[in-house]
């Protein structure tokens, strides 16, 4: 046997008492000869598929692993239950088919503990299906107590914070992230079916381009110059499509130093696709048939319940312009502006605020921002945007200061972006000097000048659609999910600090 531990008093301070109790098992294991961290454990079934497959199962044996999560002891027996990915399984066990010592480490197990066990299924007198114990391996001793009531919680940041811990308890939390990795996996499924194909580009950028936003700085010392987390993929992938690769698609990463909310955190997921030789029809049609591949492939139907709501994601979904949009719910109608007076008079009616230098097609901007997002429930495209908020978007040829954009809307949300890519380095170049002046005139998140990406066009990029899908948003709609946070493992989260009068 191995010599008891002692608990040093430093650490006996700044532990509660079920921590010491816990400890104290511990240093019985110890003493007993067994290693309470375990070793590799060969599961060879799952909760569920014992359930499901009973006929086959009873009276078989099986080999299992998984999470205490309840024990009832009665004296010479006792039932508890595991959890594994699959699920929860009642276990049963009995003195006298353990033997005296095997059965007093049953008496000291705590729930959260990590167990192994072999032995038998049959179903109860109540008809539970459960596994008659046979052997008992400890493969990891849990040091902290679950917390009990967890779905109690009001201070549900602390779930975010302990994602581990909210993973434990929370069955229907771990199948959210079950359903996450199913639809990426059918995002790219879907791309791959349509000759895309996948690619990687730079996380690190020494100009951040391909979206209005700030990007995080850092600095590269080899180098002695500042990079950038990528904003956006968008340039190096359109640098692909010059280079010959005719359809790329990428789910990355992206970074943007902006706010926390229900709908943003500053690291996110984005597919970024782009079709040679095609438009933004393409995207368009492109956006409503992954969305609808997802969710009849993960969720068996393209009719969602969101928040309450019955959301049909069945392509086509509906369309309207941008000045539409505003004249339906606004009452104001920019297709017959034509100066920025009579712009700056309709947001002045609307009281919605807007910049010294903010042109007509910005004002409408943020009036459809104000008055229109929150009302486009059921999937909608909305087209017709303005230049000066597309720097990256061709032109409508019979309306040339409209460029040929789109945003895809769910419940109030934009959801994708999508446009006819601007391939004349030209034009490319006049807009971003244009953006260089937004930039000097006190807008931090315009573009900046990238010279490298307009000599790739000068090159020449073929007529192009490209494509945005936010992954996050995506799978918040798939799973009924109310905040941003609720389908990112770790979201962004200010420190906890020690003393709270800091």
């Amino acid at each position: 046997m191995s010599e008891e531990k002692q608990i040093p008093q430093t650490e006996l301070e700044n532990l509660n008492d079920q921590m010491i109790v816990r400890r104290d098992k511990l240093a019985q294991y110890e003493a007993d000869g067994v290693y309470p961290f375990g070793q590799r454990f060969v599961a060879k079934q799952h909760a569920q598929e014992i359930k499901d497959d009973f006929i086959n199962f009873e009276d078989q044996p099986v080999t299992m692993a998984g999470r205490l999560m309840t024990i009832r002891s009665h004296g010479k027996t006792a039932f508890a239950n595991i959890r594994d990915l699959s699920g929860d399984i009642q276990i049963y066990f009995r003195k006298d088919v353990l033997g005296d010592d095997n059965y007093k480490h049953v008496k000291i197990l705590d729930i959260g503990d990590i167990i192994g066990i072999e032995g038998h299924v049959f179903r109860t007198h109540t008809g539970e299906v459960t596994v008659k114990v046979s052997k008992l391996t400890l493969l990891s001793k849990a040091l902290r107590p679950l917390p009990e009531k967890w779905h109690g919680l009001k201070d549900t940041e602390l779930r975010y914070r302990q994602r581990y811990v909210d993973l434990i308890v929370n069955p229907e939390v771990r199948d959210t992230f079950i359903k996450r990795t199913q639809i990426v996996a059918k995002v790219r499924e879907y791309l791959n079916g349509q000759q895309f194909m996948e690619v990687e580009t730079p996380m690190m950028h020494a100009v951040p381009g391909g979206a209005a936003a700030r990007p995080f700085i850092t600095h590269h010392n080899a180098l002695d110059i500042d990079i950038y987390m990528r904003i956006s993929p968008e340039l190096y992938l359109k640098r692909l499509i010059v280079g010959g690769l005719e359809r790329v698609y990428e789910i990355n990463r992206s970074f943007r130093n902006e706010g926390i909310d229900n709908r943003h955190n500053p690291e996110f997921t984005m597919m970024e696709s782009y079709q040679a030789y095609g438009n933004y029809e393409d995207a368009i049609r492109l956006t409503e048939n992954i969305v609808a591949y997802c969710a009849k492939e993960v969720l068996g139907t393209t009719k969602i319940n969101y928040q309450g709501t019955e959301i049909d994601l069945t392509p086509p979904w509906n369309r309207i312009t941008m000045a539409e949009g505003v004249k339906k719910y606004a009452g104001e109608d920019f297709d017959a502006v034509e100066t920025v007076e009579v712009a700056r008079a309709i947001a002045d009616r609307l009281h919605v605020a807007y910049g010294p230098n903010d042109g007509i097609g910005k004002i409408m901007n943020l009036c459809f921002e104000e008055y229109v997002e929150e009302n486009l429930i059921q999937p909608t495209f909305v087209y017709g945007h303005p230049k000066e908020i597309s720097p990256l978007a061709k032109l409508k040829r019979e309306k040339p200061l409209t460029t040929e954009r789109f945003e895809a809307f769910v419940y109030g949300r934009e959801l994708a972006n999508g446009f006819s890519e601007l391939n004349d380095p030209i034009d490319q170049k006049e807009r971003f000097e244009a953006q260089l002046k937004e930039r000097e005139a006190g807008d931090d998140e315009a573009h900046r000048m990238d010279e490298d990406y307009v000599a790739a066009l000068e090159y020449g990029l073929p007529p192009t659609a490209g494509l945005g899908i936010g992954i996050d948003r995506l799978v918040m709609f798939l799973t009924d999910s109310a905040s941003i946070r609720d389908v990112l493992l770790f979201p962004l989260m200010k420190p906890e600090v020690a003393d709270p009068t800091e």
